[in-house]
């Protein structure tokens, strides 16, 4: 991202030396710690708001690191906390594309008013927590009578008071933001006045948005200052504003859409290194410019930085002395909208009858791929999203503190709320750099590593060191899933006994067999521990601060919806309880042989999909055939098959298909000697392949060898293994979406609020357009839309649609 810009021009007076050498080490330290730690940050798309008791929160994870997708981590964790602080349950999942889906079933007995969740990868948890990803979801429970009232809410405002560029110098002319919250972070309007310590008012107090204002004065080092303010429950206080230097230097900035205009002042009386300054202009750890100030015959320094081709985000300014103490910074945030991409949802029909049926098109004019998700839900039991994908990723996990609303700041580029967003800027804290680590040319320690692979089976052998081995130890493996499809797998022993095979991938928990190859005796005098690499869930507890906890449901409307959702909720409850079963008539059906070829070897992302799959066990033409691609040449529609033997290539839509052999990645000419009488099924599937690491634009090839007897004579003298259990990714049920245009669906009572959920809606330069379609519940006049995403820049999408 630096070389970007190096072209960009910086305009300044001709007291400033634009230096061009990044040969001191606070420049080379900056570019260690963007290019070796570099930071991630985290948006969840969720399904809704607000939720009732008992029902179920879908939600997509985005993770981004600077403005790209996030090449680190490969999983991700997701922990849910009640009103206590205990942790409900911890869920972990795969990354793809720098994305992963979830859900978590919102138990019925909860009794709180809200759910905290955190998520996080492993690298997130070396940087500082307050850029965590935390947020509160509203739940909504049926009101209970108790013969005492609840406890009335004290709320207690707090002003807090932040000079532009960090401190208040005597005699320098500065300017200073105040915000007003409560102790939940709440805004709060107050009015009040800037006094001296002889209680002269110099100055009146005006909120210009959400509790923040702002005001200028030139403070003196002898006196001093207090803001002496009423919020507005009548309650009075005192925010002293202390003068913390006598002598130094601030820095004042303004902006437009072209240009970030610099103000540079310092005290007569400073010392020798203020005369010649140093000034660092920086973005998510990048270090875009060095400028030198020569401050020597002049005291007020006044310059221009274009950031019109700057990347959305927060831009920081650090002036340094020229023996680099820190003395002032400040941030703006720049939005040049160069982190959106463009995305419709065009309705095609909308039947907001009982049960009716909508269909919408998502279509994208870029050519980048997009990963992107989509919600429809009953418009009258959601409020405005306070959080978007643009504001997570572009600004909250940037700052430090709460920011109130922050979609609020990013809905628009109108004037009002470019000047409020700066008052965000000077009220909050943000990604500091140590500048004494940096100076000291320090690295930070990391405790925790990126995880770089999907799940990992690893361990270690106890008691190889009293054995004398000739040949390297080979455990032999068998990986049983629940759904009854296996991996083989040869994993070799090191000399301390450790052993490792990455790239695994199963949900929910795995049964291991093992033995060691050509030695049983080692099964009877050793002992095998076995990990699957991921973070262990530890039982925890958490302690919410004040501005944590939501203390209030205030939408009328949206709570009134919700309980008429919980009261047809519990009365279905209760009909299904009391109803008699008449009858049952059991019909049996045959299954199809593909049918329970899938359900015995596919599983996960490789289960189900769009495409072709092919039974070679009943297919007498595979016999003559000598590899697999020629097998498959004229069977699929548009995959091109050309060339024969070490020579053959393969292209699906422009790009070309990736090679899974039993579910693991795998090369050509692994798969082209691969026996074909040795080969079960074939599963190839269509453009794009999401279970792809790469994207699968050229989609994907899956073949599976044979299990069990499958074409085989059972082994009559087979002997048990020893075994144990693995736990794997968190096993996540999918979205039900019932189908009114099949005669055969349930007519009972269709009480969902969240009407349409699809995590992972993608497209391409071959595929730009997605059709959507979904029936209306027994209940909702009016549905929102809400679509969110990414593409392969980096850049997002969001939009709001209602259907009505």
């Amino acid at each position: 991202m630096q070389k970007r810009f190096l072209g960009l021009l910086i305009a300044v007076l001709v007291i400033f030396n634009i230096q061009k050498s990044f040969g001191q080490t606070i420049d080379s330290m900056m570019a260690v710690y963007a290019e070796r730690y570099p930071t991630e940050k985290i948006h969840i798309h969720f399904d809704k708001s607000i939720y009732n008791k008992e029902e179920t929160i879908w939600y997509k994870i985005y993770i981004l690191s600077g403005t790209e997708l996030s090449p680190l981590s490969k999983n991700v964790y997701v922990e849910w906390y009640d009103t206590t602080g205990k942790m409900i349950k911890q869920t972990v999942a795969p990354l793809y594309q720098s994305t992963a889906k979830g859900m978590f079933e919102i138990p019925a007995d909860y009794k709180g008013n809200f759910i905290h969740v955190k998520a996080f990868t492993r690298w997130m948890l070396n940087d500082d927590s307050s850029f965590a990803y935390e947020r509160e979801l509203t739940i909504n429970t049926s009101t209970v009578k108790t013969a005492a009232p609840p406890k009335p809410i004290v709320f207690k405002t707090r002003v807090e008071t932040f000079p532009e560029g960090g401190f208040l110098v005597g005699g320098l002319t500065t300017r200073v933001a105040f915000k007003a919250t409560n102790q939940f972070g709440t805004p709060v309007m107050i009015k009040g006045f800037l006094v001296n310590d002889k209680n002269k008012v110099l100055d009146t107090l005006k909120v210009k948005h959400d509790g923040m204002g702002s005001f200028t004065y030139t403070f003196k080092a002898e006196e001093k200052y207090q803001l002496n303010w009423t919020d507005e429950n009548g309650k009075t206080g005192i925010s002293p504003i202390p003068v913390t230097k006598t002598e130094g230097a601030r820095i004042t900035l303004k902006t437009t859409n072209e240009k970030a205009q610099i103000q540079v002042e310092r005290t007569v009386n400073a010392g020798e290194n203020f005369k010649k300054m140093n000034l660092l202009v920086h973005m998510n750890q990048a270090l875009f410019y060095k400028v030198s100030l020569n401050a020597s015959e002049r005291t007020l320094l006044n310059a221009e930085v274009p950031i019109d081709e700057m990347p959305t985000g927060i831009l920081q300014f650090s002036l340094f002395t020229s023996d680099w103490i820190p003395v002032a910074e400040r941030i703006v945030f720049i939005n040049n909208r160069l982190h959106e991409f463009n995305a419709k949802v065009n309705p095609q029909l909308v039947s907001l009858q009982r049960r009716g049926k909508n269909v919408f098109d998502i279509s994208v004019s870029d050519t980048t791929f997009t990963n992107m998700s989509v919600a429809v839900t009953d418009a009258s039991v959601v409020t405005p999203d306070a959080y978007s994908i643009y504001s997570d990723l572009v600004l909250s996990s940037d700052i430090k503190g709460k920011i109130y609303n922050p979609a609020y700041y990013l809905m628009s580029d109108a004037d009002s709320i470019t000047a409020n967003l700066d008052l965000v800027m000077l009220t909050n804290g943000w990604r500091r750099f140590d500048w004494d680590k940096i100076k000291a040319g320090t690295t930070p320690t990391l405790k925790y590593p990126i995880e770089t692979d999907l799940l990992t089976i690893k361990g270690k052998v106890f008691g190889m060191k009293s054995i004398s081995m000739a040949t390297p130890v080979l455990l032999n493996l068998i990986v049983a899933n629940k759904d009854s499809s296996k991996k083989f797998l040869f994993v070799p022993v090191m000399k301390d006994g450790t052993f490792e095979q990455k790239g695994m991938y199963f949900y929910d928990t795995a049964r291991i067999f093992y033995s060691f190859n050509g030695n049983e005796k080692l099964t009877d005098i050793t002992q095998v521990q076995f990990e699957n690499g991921l973070l262990k869930q530890v039982p925890k507890k958490i302690q919410y601060i004040d501005n944590q906890i939501p203390y209030s449901f205030n939408d009328s409307i949206a709570r009134s919806k919700m309980m008429y959702y919980l009261d047809q909720q519990e009365q279905l409850k209760r009909r299904m309880a009391s109803a008699t079963l008449q009858e049952v008539i059991v019909k049996s059906r045959v299954k199809p042989k593909e049918q329970i070829l899938e359900e015995k070897y596919a599983t996960g992302l490789f289960s189900g999909g769009d495409g072709y799959t092919f039974d070679l066990l009943d297919d007498p033409s595979a016999l003559g055939i000598q590899d697999i691609l020629s097998y498959l040449q004229g069977k699929v529609a548009g995959l091109i098959i050309s060339g024969t033997g070490a020579q053959m290539t393969m292209s699906w839509r422009g790009s070309t298909p990736d090679l899974y052999l039993n579910e693991m990645s795998s090369s050509l000419d692994m798969v082209q000697s691969t026996n074909v009488r040795d080969i079960a099924m074939i599963k190839v599937f269509r453009p794009p392949f999401f279970g792809s690491m790469g994207g699968g634009s050229g989609g994907a090839i899956a073949i599976y060898t044979k299990k069990g007897t499958d074409g085989r004579k059972a082994d009559p003298n087979a002997k048990g293994l020893e075994n144990t259990v693995l736990g794997g990714y968190s096993k996540f049920k999918e979205f039900y979406q019932p189908q009114y245009d099949n005669p055969t669906e349930a007519v009972e009572t269709d009480i969902r609020t969240t009407l349409y959920w699809n995590p992972y809606v993608i497209t391409n330069k071959y595929n730009s357009r997605v059709r959507i379609q979904f029936f209306n519940n027994d209940f909702s006049k009016k549905l929102q839309v809400v679509l969110e995403g990414v593409n392969g820049d980096g850049k997002m999408t969001r939009v709001v649609k209602f259907l009505e």
